[in-house]
């Protein structure tokens, strides 16, 4: 079988499989020893026999998660734009290394084309940045940068020096307790604030605890303000920390992971971000509700690339990085902290070109009005109720448990029997301590119909468990 043959059959499989993405349910779901037996792993396969090869593909395909059923509800991402599916196999046909220019030439200038695109969109025009693996990372990026601004850690690690603390909101991502782990700064040096009854950072609270470190000794050196909460959709202002970062110095950085596309509407942009260009730093995933596929970040700088450079450049890197006769930096890898880089660039440059800023304004606009809509049919149901006010694209809900009844352990029971019919994969987290079903529409598969069926299930399913215990 030659490459055209084996193309042309992947291209069969893989059409058939998007197309049939909301036939049956989300999964054919199966305990792990079950599906373990059923997949065969240990099966000896000869070498160079593509049929069994794509026994394995068509095997994979058949019982993994369908993102782009209706019924698929769970995380911040869904199935992935049509374009960046193609980015993602060109890229793998390629199969080079987004580190250097003369090894990936196109991509470097994508993604600089792409990183001077998001930079003027956010209001860092003469800015920086580069693409990374996910939030996680650049949210990392972001803290290194502050603590090397602060202190000389770089150098001469963070022995002997002042006491170095960091700010997030009580509900951010841990992704900053592990960054604050990898970065030697300890736990205790990553200070959560509490949160008003929106879910946002309290000001006041910031203030009370900047103060009292600086008093101890301490250096403020980092500051987030998390622009959409992982579970209640939170959006930090920025607007009063500018003040505090005047008084204390700290680097002020707006993790959007999940609420920072935002950007792409100007409506959007004025009610959830106001003063996002007055920011040190900032992240949005491009894989969540712009729907590139996984994984696709941009961490975006105010200030120039000669930032990035005296952070992350180390060691002897000439035997692969080059510079433009007149010194200018023409290899992206020495601004990051790996070597080897995947080629995000293509998939990102596709969606671009393919929806355009209206295109994903419209979506990131329809995901919220789908938020307002499923909020609004919780609230007409009296088997439902709110767990805590929707503050932006996330659904905080659950059943209401009659007297007597656990409701957290009932909402679990309700989530796994819909999880284990393959009808609905949904989210859950915890506000206030009160377990929630987090209900998110970023599958462009979901609309008003999909959302009125998934919440009649949800109370059917409810009835039925509350009956059976009863029985």
């Amino acid at each position: 079988m030659d490459a055209a043959q084996i193309f042309q059959r992947l291209a069969e499989l893989a059409g058939a499989y998007r197309d049939g993405q909301a036939e049956g349910g989300y999964v054919t779901y199966l305990p792990p020893a079950e599906l373990a037996r059923r997949l065969e792993l240990d099966r000896p396969a000869p070498p160079g026999d593509w049929d069994e090869i794509f026994r394995w593909v068509e095997l994979y395909l058949r019982y993994s998660v369908k993102t782009g059923h209706p019924g698929y509800m769970n995380r911040m991402w869904s199935s992935a734009n049509l374009p960046s599916v193609l980015g993602e196999m060109v890229t793998a046909l390629s199969n080079t290394s987004a580190c250097t220019f003369e090894t990936a030439p196109v991509s470097t200038l994508m993604e600089q084309y792409l990183l001077q695109a998001m930079l003027d969109l956010v209001g860092f025009p003469k800015g920086s940045g580069q693409m990374t693996t996910g939030s996680s990372n650049a949210n990392l990026i972001a803290l290194l940068i502050a603590r090397n601004q602060a202190s000389q850690a770089k150098n001469k690690g963070l022995f002997a020096q002042q006491e170095l603390f960091a700010f997030v909101n009580c509900e951010a991502h841990y992704s900053f307790d592990r960054a604050a782990n990898v970065l030697g700064l300890g736990s205790d040096h990553l200070i959560k604030i509490p949160v008003d009854e929106h879910g946002r950072m309290r000001t006041d609270a910031l203030e009370a605890e900047l103060a009292r470190v600086t008093a101890n000794g301490g250096r403020p050196f980092f500051v987030c303000a998390t622009q959409g909460t992982t579970v209640r959709g939170a959006f930090d202002p920025v607007a009063p920390l500018l003040p505090l970062r005047e008084k204390y110095g700290f680097w002020l950085h707006c993790d959007g992971a999940w609420g920072g596309p935002v950007i792409f509407s100007q409506k959007l942009r004025a009610q959830f971000l106001p003063h996002l260009e007055k920011a040190d730093s900032f992240t949005l995933d491009f894989h969540k509700m712009p729907g590139t596929a996984l994984m696709c970040n941009f961490l975006l700088l105010r200030g120039n690339m000669g930032v990035l450079q005296q952070t992350l450049s180390a060691g002897d890197e000439t035997y692969i990085f080059r510079s433009e006769a007149d010194g200018s930096l023409r290899d992206l890898g020495t601004l990051s902290l790996q070597c080897g880089r995947r080629v995000d660039s293509l998939k990102a440059f596709l969606d671009w070109k393919f929806y355009g800023r209206a295109g994903f304004a419209a979506r990131v606009e329809n995901c919220l009005s789908l938020a307002e809509y499923a909020e609004e049919r919780v609230q007409a149901l009296p088997e439902l109720e709110m767990v805590a006010p929707r503050e932006s694209f996330n659904l905080c809900f659950r059943f209401c448990p009659p007297a007597g009844v656990d409701a957290a352990a009932l909402l679990q029971a309700i989530r796994s029997r819909m999880q284990r019919e393959g009808r609905y994969l949904v989210g859950t987290g915890f506000v206030g301590g009160e377990l929630a079903m987090r209900f998110i529409a970023t599958n462009p598969a979901i609309g008003r119909p999909e959302i009125d069926a998934f919440l009649q299930t949800v109370v059917q399913s409810g009835k039925t468990m509350l009956a059976e215990q009863a029985a």
